[in-house]
């Protein structure tokens, strides 16, 4: 489909090949295995000279159209979907990097990120740096003679940092690394990280992608020759972090409303953020939309909207947030995202409590930090919930 469709006409018709039997709707293969005409189709298929499904632990053709769907929406050459957001970083990093080599990472990172990075990479001898999300000077800095690539969230979790893609590029590129952006907080709906200099996008699609916390799914983006050639399909198609395919077809369902969805997100948590600035037992709002945000002019620049993550500490520390979670009727206490239910969360107990207490404290996780992922409620609504514990 030509990419000269805007992203919500992308976002419901890209990748649709229709079968012989010309259905509307895409339809679910719910297959392990596919047939062969012949040994030597068989044979082709396998060593790669025949395009073609082979097995459905790395070719299935409901995945193939939300693989497409989502390129298309992200403007890159190829996608590669997978189990989950956190199984689709490594893919990413176990696809291209080998023991000896080392990241650039920024230091605010969901807290599994942080993990992986850390407790689980650094035991193949892939050594990570942690480095400010905001100060570029701080990643030229970072660089080693094997630095190979930086990776980052922006919006990050949970305080909604905003990184500059355009000039972390710059800085990997001039060093022979590869950017790694998780999109996971805008989509493509609001930011596409990759016309801004980014090699490659990262998505938890059990977010906003799905849009209704049904399924989980993740998918690696860029360009073909990283994707395909460069190691990471390999990654997949032997290790099998599979996305599969009725997660997929569930997933290709809510790209069809991801912008609206994405801007009535934004529009609430707007409202949301503005309420809370003004709340006497807030301390501090973090919301890219609000100009009080530090990096409120290059969100604008990079993002179409704020986003819908609002996250703000309250006076008295865990006590007071905790007193707030459970006061609350209508939000849910869960730590997803994404969803058209609001839910709250404590990071520092829930999402970055396996995390240490110092490395809280140097991406500014406080105990009295609560995360809102604004949902399509009438914002009154979710405004009478959070007054219950705020007071």
């Amino acid at each position: 489909m030509t990419s000269d469709f805007d992203i919500e006409t992308l976002a419901i018709h890209a990748g649709i090949h229709r079968s012989q039997l010309n259905e509307h709707s895409e339809p679910l293969y719910l297959t392990s295995s596919f047939v062969f005409d012949s040994a030597a189709q068989a044979a082709a298929r396998f060593s790669g000279e025949e395009p073609g499904n082979i097995y459905s632990r790395f070719t299935n053709p409901t995945v193939t159209v939300m693989q497409e769907r989502l390129a298309a929406l992200e403007g890159a050459e190829a996608c590669i979907a997978t189990a989950s957001g956190m199984s689709a970083i490594l893919a990413c990093v176990m696809g291209l990097l080998s023991a000896g080599d080392h990241v650039v990472a920024s230091r605010s990172l969901f807290g599994s990120t942080v993990n992986l990075f850390t407790n689980i990479l650094n035991r193949f001898k892939i050594e990570t740096t942690f480095v400010s999300a905001t100060d570029p000077g701080e990643w030229q800095a970072a660089i080693n003679p094997n630095t190979r690539m930086f990776f980052l969230e922006t919006p990050s979790n949970p305080l909604t940092e905003i990184s500059d893609i355009a000039a972390l590029a710059a800085i990997a590129h001039q060093n022979k690394a590869w950017l790694v952006v998780d999109n996971c907080f805008c989509t493509p709906a609001l930011q596409q990280p990759l016309k801004l200099g980014a090699d490659l996008v990262i998505h938890s699609a059990t977010k906003y992608l799905d849009g209704q916390g049904r399924v989980l799914g993740g998918a690696v983006l860029g360009k073909r020759d990283l994707i395909m050639e460069g190691g990471i399909f390999g990654f997949l198609r032997t290790a099998g972090p599979t996305l599969s395919a009725f997660n997929a077809w569930v997933i290709l369902k809510g790209l069809e409303t991801l912008s609206i969805r994405m801007q009535a997100h934004s529009a609430h948590a707007l409202e949301i953020a503005q309420w809370l600035e003004a709340h006497p037992n807030v301390t501090r709002v973090f919301y890219p939309g609000l100009p009080s945000h530090p990096q409120h002019r290059l969100a604008m620049q990079q993002q179409k909207t704020g986003g819908g993550i609002v996250s703000f500490e309250v006076k008295g520390g865990r006590d007071m947030a905790w007193r707030v979670v459970d006061a609350t009727k209508l939000l849910s206490i869960t730590a997803n995202l994404g969803d058209t239910k609001s839910t709250l969360t404590h990071p520092a107990t829930t999402t970055h409590g396996r995390i240490s207490q110092e490395a809280r404290d140097a991406a500014g996780i406080s105990d009295g930090l609560l995360r809102i992922a604004v949902g399509l409620e009438a914002p009154v609504d979710i405004k009478t919930d959070l007054a219950r514990g705020l007071g």
